[in-house]
């Protein structure tokens, strides 16, 4: 898995490529220590490049959700190809987890948080 990290509207977006599965997860986690011992800045995941979550990523954005509730700043999720969305759906992380269609809602939507 890719991870591509850049800045915008105050905003940390990871754009996550590939798959993030039992293999990539703790290499994920290891980079995802810093935002979330200490957010500085709202925090949005890229998946439209993703092609792929299993349970051991789910964990991640799970807890990622979890340590973003705590403070200021905002997680979100946008772009998210169908399959990898209905994961998301069938886990019921839709409910607890902000997801939008485009980068381009997420914005529009941290512009008004």
């Amino acid at each position: 898995m890719q991870v591509t990290v850049s800045q915008e509207n105050n905003a940390t977006i990871l754009t996550l490529s590939g798959r993030l599965d039992s293999s990539s997860a703790p290499q994920f986690e290891e980079q995802l220590t810093g935002y979330l011992a200490s957010p500085t800045s709202h925090l949005i995941f890229d998946f439209n490049d993703l092609d792929y979550i299993s349970s051991a990523g789910l964990r991640l954005i799970l807890n990622t959700a979890k340590a973003y509730r705590q403070g200021p700043f905002v997680f979100m999720t946008c772009s998210m190809q169908d399959h990898v969305l209905e994961v998301f759906e069938i886990a019921g992380f839709d409910t607890i987890i902000t997801i939008h269609n485009t980068m381009a809602e997420t914005l529009s939507a941290l512009d008004r948080t």
